[in-house]
Protein backbone atom coordinates (compact mmCIF):
# COMPACT_ATOMS: atom_id res chain seq x y z
CA UNK A 1 0.00 0.00 0.00
CA UNK A 2 1.60 3.16 -1.23
CA UNK A 3 0.83 6.99 0.67
CA UNK A 4 2.03 9.22 -1.82
CA UNK A 5 1.19 12.89 -2.37
CA UNK A 6 -2.30 13.02 -3.67
CA UNK A 7 -0.90 15.19 -5.85
CA UNK A 8 1.70 12.90 -7.62
CA UNK A 9 -0.64 10.06 -8.40
CA UNK A 10 -4.03 11.58 -9.57
CA UNK A 11 -5.23 11.08 -12.91
CA UNK A 12 -3.66 12.41 -16.17
CA UNK A 13 -6.15 14.91 -17.38
CA UNK A 14 -6.47 18.40 -16.40
CA UNK A 15 -8.43 19.89 -13.28
CA UNK A 16 -11.61 20.97 -14.32
CA UNK A 17 -14.74 22.36 -12.07
CA UNK A 18 -17.54 20.14 -12.65
CA UNK A 19 -20.88 20.94 -14.40
CA UNK A 20 -23.40 22.85 -12.33
CA UNK A 21 -21.14 24.06 -10.16
CA UNK A 22 -19.16 26.77 -8.39
CA UNK A 23 -15.88 26.70 -6.65
CA UNK A 24 -16.88 27.88 -3.45
CA UNK A 25 -19.57 24.87 -3.41
CA UNK A 26 -16.50 22.06 -4.03
CA UNK A 27 -14.30 24.11 -1.85
CA UNK A 28 -16.46 23.79 0.99
CA UNK A 29 -17.71 20.24 0.80
CA UNK A 30 -16.39 17.82 3.78
CA UNK A 31 -14.03 15.08 2.21
CA UNK A 32 -15.24 12.80 5.05
CA UNK A 33 -18.79 13.33 4.12
CA UNK A 34 -17.78 12.78 0.29
CA UNK A 35 -15.57 9.74 0.91
CA UNK A 36 -18.74 7.80 2.17
CA UNK A 37 -20.87 9.16 -1.01
CA UNK A 38 -17.86 7.57 -2.88
CA UNK A 39 -18.55 4.29 -1.19
CA UNK A 40 -21.80 4.71 -1.76
CA UNK A 41 -21.40 5.37 -5.21
CA UNK A 42 -18.51 1.75 -5.54
CA UNK A 43 -21.25 -0.10 -3.37
CA UNK A 44 -24.31 0.60 -5.74
CA UNK A 45 -22.08 0.38 -9.11
CA UNK A 46 -20.86 -3.16 -7.08
CA UNK A 47 -17.16 -2.28 -8.48
CA UNK A 48 -14.78 -4.89 -8.00
CA UNK A 49 -11.29 -5.03 -6.53
CA UNK A 50 -8.42 -3.14 -8.97
CA UNK A 51 -11.10 -1.13 -10.46
CA UNK A 52 -9.69 2.45 -11.21
CA UNK A 53 -11.85 5.05 -9.27
CA UNK A 54 -11.05 8.25 -11.72
CA UNK A 55 -11.44 11.45 -9.97
CA UNK A 56 -12.85 13.20 -13.30
CA UNK A 57 -15.48 10.80 -13.08
CA UNK A 58 -16.47 10.69 -9.57
CA UNK A 59 -16.12 14.67 -9.69
CA UNK A 60 -19.07 14.59 -12.48
CA UNK A 61 -20.95 11.64 -10.67
CA UNK A 62 -21.24 13.68 -7.18
CA UNK A 63 -21.34 17.19 -9.13
CA UNK A 64 -18.12 18.32 -7.26
CA UNK A 65 -14.42 19.41 -8.74
CA UNK A 66 -11.51 16.51 -8.65
CA UNK A 67 -9.73 18.36 -5.90
CA UNK A 68 -12.54 17.34 -3.21
CA UNK A 69 -12.65 14.17 -4.97
CA UNK A 70 -8.87 13.48 -4.73
CA UNK A 71 -9.11 14.84 -0.64
CA UNK A 72 -11.82 11.90 -0.11
CA UNK A 73 -10.01 9.27 -2.49
CA UNK A 74 -7.09 9.72 0.02
CA UNK A 75 -8.76 9.49 3.01
CA UNK A 76 -9.99 6.55 1.55
CA UNK A 77 -6.65 5.26 0.93
CA UNK A 78 -5.53 6.11 4.69
CA UNK A 79 -8.65 3.59 5.68
CA UNK A 80 -6.89 0.62 3.58
CA UNK A 81 -10.06 0.77 0.91
CA UNK A 82 -8.10 2.55 -1.55
CA UNK A 83 -4.21 2.03 -2.96
CA UNK A 84 -3.44 4.96 -4.11
CA UNK A 85 -0.34 3.95 -7.54
CA UNK A 86 2.22 6.65 -8.14
CA UNK A 87 1.45 7.94 -11.29
CA UNK A 88 -1.90 6.03 -12.24
CA UNK A 89 -4.46 7.07 -9.42
CA UNK A 90 -6.41 5.27 -6.96
CA UNK A 91 -7.32 1.71 -7.10
CA UNK A 92 -10.15 -0.13 -5.64
CA UNK A 93 -8.69 -2.61 -2.74
CA UNK A 94 -11.51 -3.91 -1.10
CA UNK A 95 -14.44 -5.94 -2.42
CA UNK A 96 -17.60 -4.05 -2.43
CA UNK A 97 -19.61 -6.82 -0.85
CA UNK A 98 -17.27 -5.89 2.30
CA UNK A 99 -18.03 -2.02 2.24
CA UNK A 100 -21.04 -2.37 4.23
CA UNK A 101 -19.33 -2.61 7.25
CA UNK A 102 -16.86 0.84 6.28
CA UNK A 103 -18.37 3.87 7.18
CA UNK A 104 -16.05 7.02 7.44
CA UNK A 105 -16.72 8.77 10.71
CA UNK A 106 -16.87 12.32 10.09
CA UNK A 107 -15.37 14.77 12.62
CA UNK A 108 -17.85 17.23 14.26
CA UNK A 109 -17.58 21.09 13.56
CA UNK A 110 -17.59 23.20 15.77
CA UNK A 111 -21.19 24.02 14.58
CA UNK A 112 -22.57 20.49 14.73
CA UNK A 113 -20.54 20.68 18.45
CA UNK A 114 -22.56 23.56 19.71
CA UNK A 115 -26.06 22.07 18.00
CA UNK A 116 -25.57 18.65 20.48
CA UNK A 117 -24.48 20.86 23.60
CA UNK A 118 -27.51 22.92 22.91
CA UNK A 119 -30.09 20.16 22.20
CA UNK A 120 -28.94 17.93 24.64
CA UNK A 121 -28.73 20.70 27.63
CA UNK A 122 -31.93 21.84 26.35
CA UNK A 123 -33.68 18.24 26.81
CA UNK A 124 -31.87 17.84 29.84
CA UNK A 125 -33.31 20.79 31.57
CA UNK A 126 -29.94 22.84 31.75
CA UNK A 127 -31.42 25.35 29.57
CA UNK A 128 -34.69 27.54 29.66
CA UNK A 129 -37.17 27.48 27.11
CA UNK A 130 -36.24 31.25 25.88
CA UNK A 131 -32.23 31.94 25.48
CA UNK A 132 -30.34 34.83 23.36
CA UNK A 133 -26.99 34.63 21.48
CA UNK A 134 -25.54 36.36 24.25
CA UNK A 135 -26.44 33.45 26.80
CA UNK A 136 -25.38 31.29 24.58
CA UNK A 137 -21.85 33.23 24.22
CA UNK A 138 -21.72 33.05 27.99
CA UNK A 139 -22.32 29.67 28.76
CA UNK A 140 -20.76 27.81 25.63
CA UNK A 141 -17.90 30.45 24.83
CA UNK A 142 -19.20 30.15 21.46
CA UNK A 143 -17.77 32.50 18.63
CA UNK A 144 -20.47 34.79 17.19
CA UNK A 145 -20.26 33.38 13.43
CA UNK A 146 -20.61 29.88 15.53
CA UNK A 147 -23.70 30.60 16.93
CA UNK A 148 -25.35 32.30 13.84
CA UNK A 149 -24.79 29.39 12.06
CA UNK A 150 -25.97 26.63 14.84
CA UNK A 151 -29.19 28.83 15.62
CA UNK A 152 -29.97 29.14 11.26
CA UNK A 153 -29.68 25.28 11.30
CA UNK A 154 -31.33 24.74 14.83
CA UNK A 155 -34.06 26.98 12.64
CA UNK A 156 -34.29 24.82 9.22
CA UNK A 157 -34.46 21.76 11.81
CA UNK A 158 -37.74 23.00 13.53
CA UNK A 159 -36.21 22.83 17.03
CA UNK A 160 -35.66 26.56 17.65
CA UNK A 161 -37.45 30.18 16.43
CA UNK A 162 -36.11 33.44 16.94
CA UNK A 163 -38.72 35.09 19.29
CA UNK A 164 -40.94 38.79 18.19
CA UNK A 165 -38.79 40.64 20.47
CA UNK A 166 -35.34 39.75 21.63
CA UNK A 167 -34.08 36.00 21.67
CA UNK A 168 -35.10 32.87 20.85
CA UNK A 169 -37.03 29.83 22.05
CA UNK A 170 -37.15 26.24 21.99
CA UNK A 171 -39.92 24.28 20.10
CA UNK A 172 -42.13 21.50 21.48
CA UNK A 173 -40.26 19.38 19.09
CA UNK A 174 -37.45 18.76 21.87
CA UNK A 175 -39.97 17.29 24.14
CA UNK A 176 -38.74 14.21 23.45
CA UNK A 177 -41.60 11.70 24.77
CA UNK A 178 -44.16 13.95 22.85
CA UNK A 179 -41.54 13.89 19.83
CA UNK A 180 -41.10 9.86 20.03
CA UNK A 181 -44.47 9.16 19.75
CA UNK A 182 -45.31 12.11 16.67
CA UNK A 183 -42.18 10.43 15.17
CA UNK A 184 -44.17 6.74 14.94
CA UNK A 185 -47.19 8.05 14.51
CA UNK A 186 -45.64 10.34 11.63
CA UNK A 187 -43.88 7.07 10.01
CA UNK A 188 -46.94 5.31 9.67
CA UNK A 189 -49.23 7.69 8.67
CA UNK A 190 -46.42 8.44 5.77
CA UNK A 191 -44.23 5.42 4.58
CA UNK A 192 -47.77 3.21 3.86
CA UNK A 193 -48.87 5.71 1.70
CA UNK A 194 -45.91 6.22 -0.17
CA UNK A 195 -45.66 2.67 -1.08
CA UNK A 196 -49.38 3.05 -2.51
CA UNK A 197 -48.23 5.89 -4.78
CA UNK A 198 -48.07 4.70 -8.35
CA UNK A 199 -44.95 6.36 -8.29
CA UNK A 200 -43.51 3.99 -5.97
CA UNK A 201 -40.31 2.03 -7.42
CA UNK A 202 -38.00 -0.27 -6.05
CA UNK A 203 -34.52 0.48 -6.46
CA UNK A 204 -32.80 -2.72 -6.53
CA UNK A 205 -28.93 -2.06 -6.10
CA UNK A 206 -29.97 0.72 -2.96
CA UNK A 207 -31.94 -2.21 -1.50
CA UNK A 208 -29.49 -4.64 -1.59
CA UNK A 209 -27.32 -1.80 0.12
CA UNK A 210 -29.74 -0.85 2.78
CA UNK A 211 -30.48 -4.97 3.57
CA UNK A 212 -26.35 -5.74 3.51
CA UNK A 213 -26.06 -3.30 5.96
CA UNK A 214 -29.01 -4.72 8.33
CA UNK A 215 -27.49 -8.37 7.73
CA UNK A 216 -24.14 -7.13 9.35
CA UNK A 217 -26.12 -5.42 12.18
CA UNK A 218 -27.89 -8.62 12.98
CA UNK A 219 -24.91 -11.13 12.36
CA UNK A 220 -23.28 -9.07 14.70
CA UNK A 221 -21.81 -10.90 18.29
CA UNK A 222 -23.08 -7.65 20.29
CA UNK A 223 -25.29 -5.19 19.14
CA UNK A 224 -24.28 -3.28 22.03
CA UNK A 225 -21.02 -2.71 21.16
CA UNK A 226 -22.32 -1.27 18.15
CA UNK A 227 -21.45 2.76 17.68
CA UNK A 228 -24.88 4.34 18.23
CA UNK A 229 -24.55 6.46 15.41
CA UNK A 230 -23.95 3.41 13.16
CA UNK A 231 -27.46 1.89 14.56
CA UNK A 232 -29.15 5.71 13.68
CA UNK A 233 -27.26 5.25 10.38
CA UNK A 234 -28.93 2.14 9.10
CA UNK A 235 -31.92 2.77 10.76
CA UNK A 236 -33.12 6.54 8.77
CA UNK A 237 -31.50 5.16 5.62
CA UNK A 238 -33.74 2.37 5.46
CA UNK A 239 -36.51 4.83 5.97
CA UNK A 240 -35.36 7.27 3.40
CA UNK A 241 -34.95 4.50 1.11
CA UNK A 242 -38.72 4.17 1.24
CA UNK A 243 -39.61 7.72 1.16
CA UNK A 244 -37.33 7.85 -1.99
CA UNK A 245 -38.82 4.94 -3.57
CA UNK A 246 -42.19 6.78 -3.62
CA UNK A 247 -40.81 9.27 -6.27
CA UNK A 248 -42.63 12.36 -4.22
CA UNK A 249 -39.81 15.04 -3.66
CA UNK A 250 -42.04 15.78 -0.74
CA UNK A 251 -41.95 12.75 0.87
CA UNK A 252 -38.52 12.36 0.43
CA UNK A 253 -37.79 15.72 2.12
CA UNK A 254 -40.41 15.30 5.50
CA UNK A 255 -38.36 12.02 6.20
CA UNK A 256 -35.01 13.67 5.83
CA UNK A 257 -36.07 16.55 7.98
CA UNK A 258 -37.43 14.01 10.67
CA UNK A 259 -34.36 12.24 10.92
CA UNK A 260 -32.29 15.05 11.18
CA UNK A 261 -34.60 16.11 14.24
Amino acid sequence: MHSENPAEVSDAQPETPARGTGGRKSAGLNRFRLANQILNVIRDARMGVGHHLREQQFAELLGVSRTPVRSALSLLVEHGVVEARRNQGFFLTTPYTELHEIDIDVPPSAEQHLYERLVRDRIGGALPGSITQSDIARIYEADRIVILRTLARLADDGLIARNKGHGWSFLPTLDSNVALANSYSFRLVLEPAGILLPSFTVKSDVMERVRLHHVYLLSHPDIHKIDPAQLFSTDSEFHEMIADFSGNIFFTQAVQQQNRL
